[in-house]
């Protein structure tokens, strides 16, 4: 208190001292009073203004003393109860430390106890084991050994059943999805239905004209069936002569040379080699043609000169009545599509499927599958080999080992099963089959048989209890050289014989 009384009291008389020589100086500057007067007012005054401050100054020291001793009146009642507090908390936990110490104490007891109760159980428990192996006979290990089996067993079961069921949803799913994607490809492919023959029709301008084609004594005729390799028929057909022959292109050269005579209307020997030759360059130049066209249709755009050429050449070939360029555009297309629909490149197997049958152009004068042949050409034009396995695999001479190689053998087997795609007399056709099936049927264990692919497959059925496997490869061997012995046809026709076992019982 007396600290701030120090503080307060200098200030007071620093602004009594400032009041008193502002009162002066506004005397002095009014009226220039006596000296004295000067003096005794403001002696005056400034006892007046000293006395004032000092009773103000006395007034706030006072006030500030009463908060000051309140502040510290309040601060001792909160430290008093702060402290009581304190001693209650101190109690409390001394009660709760007492109560933890029994917990533990009690805690203790009880795992003591429980460790005695599972050793007097563990005890009980090995008796009984024993008891229980002196009265069964065997002991525990032998016991857990069996039943291990037993649930070995019906885990490999229920295992093997699992299985069983998820390769018949396997096989079926695989089954519709095929079907699907062949079904997809087969309806984007709209070919036009093309009937090869063998006979080519000539129109002439009239009926005298059948007298320049024969010629006198028939030189003419015979001059012209000599140089072209074909038969000219010239019957009661009016205005027509029919060329004649199984070479298509043969054929194509003779209607050729035979239209340009008509046209010319001179027909005598020299005029119609002249005409065979100018016919044969066509035929030739229509050919690269022709090959260049099947690139282009397919979007090839890379092939060795020699191979446009032999795809050109057939053009005049068939097959059971499709044209075979025609067949492989139309394969190449669906291989493209199958592909397309499997969502993986197209390009190899588009490429191999067009030049699948790229052997049936030289067949005739090599020998052997048109398969192998097309590959062996194939590989000696530098194609790639996925292209060439693609080739020789497509009649299954050799098992397919690509993706490549079962879209060629897929698009093949639509494009010349489709409706109309090929024709044979169908007479024939049936009467061939039942020959087939009855060959094989005279063997003895055989109890099916089931002539496919137009008879270029037979499949035999035999009796698991009759033949064993050995003896089915021989029947294969056996019913092969029968087929090849009795009946002639073209190409191959592959054997297959079936041997199956089944085991049966029945759970009641």
């Amino acid at each position: 208190m007396e600290q701030v009384l120090d503080l307060l009291v200098p200030g007071a008389v620093v602004a009594a001292v400032f009041l008193v020589g502002l009162f002066v100086g506004r005397l002095l500057v009014r009226t220039p009073p006596a000296p004295e007067e000067i003096l005794s007012d403001a002696r005056i005054e400034a006892q007046r203004i000293l006395a004032r401050a000092e009773e103000e100054a006395r007034a706030k020291a006072e006030a500030y003393r009463d908060r000051e001793e309140a502040t510290l009146e309040h601060r001792r009642v909160e430290m008093g109860s702060m402290e009581e507090r304190f001693v209650q908390r101190a109690a409390t936990l001394e009660q709760r430390s007492a109560n933890l110490a029994q917990r533990e104490e009690m805690a203790i007891e009880r795992e003591r106890i429980a460790t005695e109760q599972i050793a007097e159980a563990a005890m009980a428990k090995e008796e009984a084991r024993l008891e229980l192996e002196a009265v069964a006979g065997f002991d525990s290990n032998a016991a857990k050994a069996e039943l291990l089996q037993k649930v070995e067993d019906e885990a490999r079961r229920d295992a093997m059943v699992l299985v069983r069921d998820i390769e018949s949803r396997a096989r079926e799913e695989a089954d519709r999805r095929g079907r699907r994607i062949l079904a997809t490809a087969i309806q984007r492919m709209a070919s036009e239905v093309v009937a090869e023959t063998t006979v080519a029709s000539v129109q002439l301008p009239s009926d005298d004209m059948k007298g320049r084609i024969i010629g006198r004594d028939g030189r003419n005729i015979r001059t012209f069936e000599a140089v072209a390799g074909v038969d000219l028929i010239v019957d009661d057909t009016p205005e027509s002569v029919a060329v004649s022959t199984f070479d298509p292109v043969r054929r194509e050269i003779a209607r050729l040379a035979l239209v340009r005579l008509v046209e010319d209307g001179r027909i005598h020997p020299t005029s119609i080699e002249e005409a065979y030759e100018k016919a044969r360059a066509e035929v030739e130049q229509s050919i690269r043609d022709a090959g260049e066209w099947a690139m282009l249709e397919v979007g090839i755009t890379r092939l060795h000169p020699e191979l446009v050429t032999l795809v050109g050449r057939l053009r005049y070939r068939t097959s059971y009545g499709q044209n075979v360029l025609n067949h492989l555009v139309e394969s190449a297309h669906i291989a493209g599509m199958l592909a397309a629909e499997l969502g993986i490149d197209p390009t190899e197997a588009v490429r191999s499927a067009f030049l699948h049958d790229i052997g049936k152009a030289v067949s005739h004068e090599v020998g052997g599958s048109h398969a192998l042949i097309g590959a062996e050409i194939a590989r000696r034009f530098d194609e790639d080999p996925g292209v060439v396995h693609g080739i020789e695999a497509h009649h299954n001479e050799v098992e397919p080992r690509t993706l490549t190689a079962v879209l060629v053998q897929a698009a093949d087997a639509v494009s010349a099963a489709r409706p109309g795609a090929r024709r044979e007399a169908l007479e024939s056709y049936v009467r061939r089959l039942e020959k087939l099936e009855d060959i094989a049927q005279g063997f003895d264990g055989v109890e099916k048989v089931f002539a496919l692919q137009a008879g270029r497959e037979v499949r035999v059925v035999v009796d698991p209890g009759a033949l064993d496997d050995v003896g089915s490869k021989d029947l294969a061997r056996r019913i092969a050289r029968k087929l090849e012995h009795d009946l002639q046809y073209p190409g191959q026709i592959e054997v297959t014989v079936i041997r199956e076992y089944r085991a049966k019982d029945y759970a009641r």
